[in-house]
């Protein structure tokens, strides 16, 4: 499983699409109105694709790991966060099965990618040989 960049990871990508679906919901609706939920709901999104990015940046398996257990975390928030959009009606039951299944899928890439780096003999790429 080697990556050239975080642009190769699956996981990176569907939170991408994520953070991209979260936007274009919270544009509407009640949601544009409640900037609380709206910005918690955002940056929950923007914060998991941004810590799989950071985390592969580090170089080291260590710290990718630690950066991946963030963004899980953080698509864990995101679902949450959508539940109160979901209970509050500013969703329909659409898009919050919609966005909720979006997360699901990228906690278990996420959970994928940890179990495979936990796993691995490699350290990271810092770690390499020059050649």
């Amino acid at each position: 499983m080697g990556f050239s960049s975080y642009r190769d990871i699956d996981a990176w990508k569907k939170a991408r699409k994520l953070t991209g679906d979260v936007y274009q919901v919270t544009r509407s609706g009640g949601l544009r109105r409640d900037f609380g939920l709206r910005d918690q709901m955002q940056r929950s999104a923007v914060s998991v694709m941004s810590n799989i990015a950071e985390g592969f940046g580090r170089g080291s398996n260590r710290e990718f790991i630690q950066f991946l257990l963030q963004a899980r975390a953080s698509s864990l928030e995101l679902q949450s966060h959508l539940y109160v959009a979901y209970d509050v009606r500013y969703i329909s039951e659409q898009q919050f099965d919609t966005l909720y299944d979006a997360c699901g899928e990228v906690i278990a890439l996420i959970t994928g990618l940890l179990s495979y780096l936990k796993s691995s003999n490699r350290k990271g790429y810092k770690f390499n040989e020059p050649k």
